[in-house]
């Protein structure tokens, strides 16, 4: 009986997570991606409507190992975009400071070349309601609806994922649903 009851429960936790994460609200996909303006850690403002005509690949990170191993990903993925009409944005979406998002970064695999922003009021967590899940990855279009997201470290988006499904909006400008 107790064997049963795990076999049942290992089989039934992905649909369970899945049930947790919908109930959350966090599946966006085809809503339009809330706007945001903050700072990025080297002092620069920036929007997400910035980036309207572009893929935009956004990731929402705290301090953690999950988010530095997505993060180093998207760095992977920005340097495979250039050239492309692709922007790819990190936001230390817990409120961190400066200082401690700093270090986090310095501890990177690879050194962050995309823009990294800094959320003290956690605008983003709100907004994406990702305080429970991360990292969250969402991949927003040209017209900045989300077509696309990853959330919570159970299972993080490759390289190779992210990527196909950006060259998907660039082939499609956005209209794919």
């Amino acid at each position: 009986m107790k064997r049963l009851i795990l076999i049942l429960g290992a089989l039934l936790a992905p649909v369970l997570a899945t049930q947790l994460v919908l109930a959350a609200g966090l599946f966006k996909i085809g809503e339009k991606a809330p706007s945001f303006t903050l700072t990025t850690i080297t002092g620069d403002t920036v929007g997400l409507e910035t980036y309207r005509g572009k893929v935009v690949v956004l990731g929402l990170f705290h301090i953690c190992e999950p988010c530095l191993i997505q993060g180093s990903t998207l760095q992977k993925v920005s340097e495979s975009m250039k050239g492309k009409d692709v922007a790819v944005l990190g936001v230390n979406s817990s409120g961190d400071s400066k200082k401690h998002v700093g270090e986090f970064l310095s501890s990177f695999p690879v050194k962050v070349a995309y823009p990294y922003l800094l959320d003290p009021n956690k605008v983003t967590d709100k907004l994406y309601g990702g305080g429970k899940f991360i990292p969250n990855v969402y991949v927003i279009d040209q017209q900045g609806v989300i077509r696309w997201q990853r959330v919570g470290n159970m299972d993080l988006a490759g390289e190779e994922v992210i990527a196909a499904e950006v060259e998907k909006l660039l082939v499609g400008g956005g209209n794919r649903m």
